[in-house]
């Protein structure tokens, strides 16, 4: 996720927390006609070396892909994720991420591609549409020809972005008329909610979380183990992630108020673990002494 998942927090998840199968990066786009160069430093940051990391890219046109997909091949990548889910309308009024889903005529270029390149492996997250859930079926065509690791489906149209509910009728319409592994994606918060969606769609190739594992970053192993972690470990643990994160941010940035921006949205997601106005407390803090400080409140509150 932009802004969040960023290579000190996947390095230090997997280390600290049983580790996803795959950790897909936020994703990379051109700007100016080349790519972010901090997009390129986090797919290649020496922190992806303990889990297995799969880039992500964004665009809106073939030559736009072809120039992505390029820079990831020169460094070392085979494979890619290509982004039809973006709902945010920075992205999708200018015919990125979700908008694509509505352009058949270029996911049959995007195919043509995709099925020409036997070097790179690819695979698809998507939203059923920007603004019709119907939208999907007329890029279906262009996606079952396409040569596909899975798709990964987020049943809720752009427009909505994360509000409402999931459509899980359009989800399992669209699971069964894609001929390519499906994995599930969208507002699955606890271990349970893996096991609700395995248990309704038992065919499929695995479950995607983003927000959900931002705010319960034990997720994972709650559910591997099959067992639910109390609050105090889980407090005990994000703590240490953040503090592992604060570390490296404090040894590799300069100035408090870098550091500072780069570490507050860690609660963003967490906030309701811990107590409310020794959280807001530490939101306000403008020095990284009187953050650490606060953060060491926080965690002396039972």
């Amino acid at each position: 996720m932009q802004g969040f998942t960023q290579a000190p927090w996947r390095h230090w998840h997997a280390a600290l927390y049983e580790p996803a199968d795959v950790y897909f990066a936020p994703f990379m786009r051109l700007e100016h006609g080349d790519v972010r160069q901090r997009d390129l430093r986090d797919v290649t940051s020496p922190l992806n070396d303990n889990h297995n990391l799969v880039p992500q890219v964004i665009f809106r046109d073939v030559d736009e892909l072809k120039h992505l997909v390029g820079v990831l091949r020169n460094a070392g990548f085979s494979r890619v994720d290509l982004n039809l889910g973006c709902p945010f309308p920075p992205q999708v009024n200018k015919g990125r991420g979700a908008a694509l889903v509505g352009r058949p005529d270029m996911l049959e270029a995007v195919a043509d591609l995709v099925n020409s390149d036997p070097s790179m492996a690819y695979s698809v997250k998507m939203r059923p549409g920007v603004k019709d859930a119907d939208e999907w079926r007329g890029a279906l065509p262009a996606l079952n020809r396409m040569r596909l690791v899975h798709v990964a489906v987020h049943p809720r149209i752009a427009r909505n972005q994360y509000s409402g509910s999931v459509d899980m009728d359009c989800f399992a319409e669209m699971a069964d008329a894609i001929h390519h592994p499906i994995i599930y994606n969208g507002d699955i918060v606890a271990a349970t909610g893996i096991d609700g969606v395995l248990q309704r769609f038992p065919g499929l190739e695995g479950v995607m979380v983003g927000r959900g594992l931002l705010s319960r970053p034990s997720m994972i192993e709650e559910w591997r183990s099959g067992v639910e972690w109390d609050l105090t470990k889980c407090r005990e643990r994000i703590l240490q992630l953040h503090s592992r994160i604060c570390e490296y941010y404090t040894d590799t940035l300069c100035g408090d108020a870098q550091i500072l921006s780069k570490i507050k949205p860690f609660w963003e997601y967490l906030g309701g673990l811990f107590d409310r106005k020794l959280l807001k407390h530490t939101l306000k803090s403008t020095s990284l002494a009187s953050y650490v400080s606060a953060v060491e409140s926080m965690a002396k509150k039972k």
